[in-house]
């Protein structure tokens, strides 16, 4: 069982959500809705796993909110 951060964002001119894997090259997809985002996520790991694991370029650490006056 692998598991993974995906970083979600919904583009405001076509009103599609844009999700990606943080690091793993080729880990991202787009949908009209949260569930098949998450479903086309799932193909699309499942997809580049089949090449072996991946090598990660980079690692989720979290967020942080910004403040500027």
């Amino acid at each position: 069982m692998h598991e993974f951060t995906a970083i979600v964002e919904r583009d405001p001119s076509t009103h599609l959500y844009v999700g990606y894997i943080p690091g793993f090259p080729g880990a991202h997809s787009q949908s009209k809705t949260l569930d098949e985002l998450h479903t086309n996520l799932q193909e699309v790991i499942h997809m580049l796993l089949e090449d072996g694991p991946p090598s990660l370029t980079s690692e989720f650490v979290g967020i942080q909110r910004v403040s500027v006056s």
